[in-house]
């Protein structure tokens, strides 16, 4: 039996007449429209845009998958990780062996990067079983602090502080070797693990993942597995990450233990809590904040050089100062970061002049 809508009704409300309407990611007509403008702006964007700014955006892309890996174990499961920065080098170093060293090419060390990532962040997610909160977070950080020595010492495999060059990755005998290629490359895959995130909390897999966050104790008398599905959050994020890593690697074509200390693993925290916990769009907010950031605070020393000329020498101790006291700004005064700031303001504009 097929449900009538109302002549009458058009134009009076969001209706929704079937189980498809009803289960799409975004329901209503206006922001379907809305994104998919988002979207082709965003692919138009490096036409538009000067070259810099491209590479600023395709840097900002990379950061915004990682993110939502970490978000999918934090933000979604609510399992504390300080071992981000590590297995971004797993991808990256596997991506570089797997094209360097065996000759496979990029389309397939990019998927076998991430899943070897995801293998290894099953591996350190056991103890998830037993640990929690403070305790998971020192765990992670254990391993991050394991596998940075292995990138340091395993001269043999790593290359040690000298860490391993790679190239470019090619499709059909055109090198991405220009920026506006690699944004491109980026883009997609940001896509995709945005779409596939979305849907993901919208299964049953998603939906146990979210219960075991809210409340463990009560998830598993309902009947879902703890482990398995502590296992699988990790397994899931740690890919995605992994995925990061392989392309930041192939974007700076070197690949060196430096770009992955415990610095980094903060920064990705960092990006999620500023972003907003427990959301998507929040972890790509978040990771052009902090992508950004550094950039913006570099041109406000370069402006304000001839009028306090030792600032610039400074940089970096102001750097990690305003870095620091955002992350606590947002912890006070806005918990849930920029993508409940970013509804508060929708709200606001749609309800004006009204408060209610």
């Amino acid at each position: 039996m097929t449900a009538v809508q109302s002549p009458f009704a058009i134009g009076c409300g969001d209706f929704r007449v079937n189980y498809t309407q009803d289960m799409a990611i975004y329901k209503n007509v206006r922001v379907r429209r809305r994104v998919i403008f988002l979207v082709i702006l965003f692919f138009l964007f490096p036409i538009l845009a000067p070259e810099y700014y491209v590479s600023l955006a395709t840097m900002a892309g990379i950061a915004s998958i990682g993110a939502i890996g970490l978000n999918i174990l934090t933000g979604f499961t609510g399992q504390i990780s300080l071992g981000v920065g590590a297995f971004l080098g797993v991808g990256g170093y596997a991506s570089a062996l797997l094209t360097t060293r065996l000759g496979i090419p990029f389309w397939f060390a990019l998927p076998l990067s991430g899943i070897f990532t995801a293998g290894i962040g099953a591996l350190f997610g056991i103890p998830s079983l037993r640990l929690k909160g403070l305790y998971l977070a020192m765990a992670t950080l254990a391993a991050q602090v394991i596998i940075y020595f292995l990138f340091n010492h395993w001269d043999a495999l790593t290359g040690g502080t000298g860490g391993l060059v790679v190239q470019r990755p090619s499709l059909a005998g055109f090198s991405l070797d220009s920026e506006m290629s690699y944004y491109y490359l980026m883009l997609v895959i940001l896509i995709l693990t945005a779409l596939f995130t979305l849907n993901l909390f919208r299964s049953r897999v998603g939906r146990a993942l979210v219960a075991v966050r809210d409340r463990d104790l009560a998830a598993e008398v309902m009947g879902i597995d703890l482990f398995k599905y502590k296992i699988i959050a990790f397994a899931v994020s740690s890919f995605f990450i992994g995925v990061s890593g392989s392309l930041m690697g192939h974007y700076t074509l070197v690949i060196t233990p430096e770009n992955y200390g415990t610095q980094i693993s903060i920064e990705y925290l960092a990006m999620i809590l500023i972003g907003g916990l427990g959301s998507v769009m929040g972890s790509i907010y978040g990771a052009a904040f902090i992508t950004l950031l550094p950039v913006v605070l570099r041109e406000l020393m370069t402006a304000v050089r001839e009028v306090f000329p030792n600032l610039e020498s400074i940089f970096i101790g102001i750097k990690e100062i305003i870095f620091g006291g955002i992350i606590i700004i947002f912890l006070i005064y806005e918990s849930e970061g920029l993508a409940k700031m970013w509804r508060n303001l929708k709200d606001y504009i749609k309800l004006w002049p009204f408060s209610y």
